[in-house]
């Protein structure tokens, strides 16, 4: 007969999803929306549980980059107390990722309090894709994408927050995609956030070189983390006339391509039907 199994206590519980906060971003919420819903896509395929809080503003960036450290404290102030009660705090973005994680201890380093704050919020904060690879061990995404693309690794996430290897690793999951590495990679394409307003002379040549490049990887898109940049270099493409499409990096992981056109196009248009449209209207 065989021994009765015997209880030694209760069973556990399985362990909750971690809590995640989207922390949104300013270009994301006015300009690519898609980017956020793609982002809680890609996190919710990891097993988390999102909030978005609706208290989140700007993460400061502007203001800190301008010199204008009162106002990037409330700011920062703010952003702590709206993400205060979550597991982790996930950027779609490499810039204000990093804003959060590495110049918010910079503004209260004379109040222990704040400092402590800021630091704790610091602690918890990653880009998206860093996230994903490094945190919840993703290491492959159920997605699709036909055709050949580069990929643009933006300052701020690379020099800041380490960003490098995770969104080849995810993009080599992908169906269909052919990474063409582009030269020079690591180049600033000269947006910079404020930068391209104090140096517009500057940053124009930046991101015509960096155009340049991505031409001449034969890709049909171009891929990042960085809004800001993509922006920048999507508006160089199509007024140099090119046939590059150009995507945030989170619509092809999360397989959200379909109802988004690329940034800088409407739907249906390609980069040279909007080049002739805008010489038709310059003429």
């Amino acid at each position: 007969m065989a021994a009765k199994a015997e209880h030694t206590g209760a069973p556990s519980a399985p362990p909750r999803p971690p809590r995640v906060g989207l922390f949104v971003t300013c270009l994301v919420d006015f300009v690519r929306p898609s980017v956020g819903f793609a982002g809680v896509k890609l996190l919710e395929d990891a097993g988390c549980s999102v909030e978005v809080p609706k208290a989140q503003t700007c993460c400061g960036q502007p203001a800190f980059n301008s010199g204008d450290r009162q106002d990037t404290k409330l700011i920062a102030q703010q952003v702590i107390r709206a993400f205060r009660d979550v597991d982790y705090v996930v950027v779609p973005s490499g810039s204000c990722g990093g804003m959060i994680a590495t110049h918010y201890t910079e503004l209260f380093e004379d109040d222990p309090d704040l400092a402590r704050d800021a630091e704790d919020l610091a602690s918890r904060t990653y880009e998206l894709l860093q996230f994903l690879v490094d945190v919840m061990g993703v290491d492959a995404v159920d997605a699709n994408f036909e055709g050949k693309v580069t990929y643009h690794d933006a300052c701020a996430g690379l020099r800041e927050l380490g960003l490098k290897g995770q969104a080849r690793t995810l993009l080599s999951s992908v169906a269909g995609l052919e990474l063409a590495e582009l030269a020079d990679t690591e180049v600033c394409c000269g947006f910079g956030g404020t930068f391209c307003v104090k140096y517009p002379e500057i940053s124009n040549q930046m991101v015509d070189g960096k155009a340049q490049s991505v031409e001449a990887t034969g890709a049909d898109t171009l891929l990042a983390g960085e809004l800001g940049c993509l922006m920048n270099i999507a508006g160089k493409l199509q007024r140099r006339g090119s046939a590059v499409h150009v995507r945030h990096v989170a619509e092809v992981l999360a397989d959200m391509t379909h109802a988004t056109p690329p940034i800088g196009e409407a739907a249906g248009e390609s980069p040279p039907e909007l080049e002739a449209a805008a010489a038709g209207k310059e003429a």
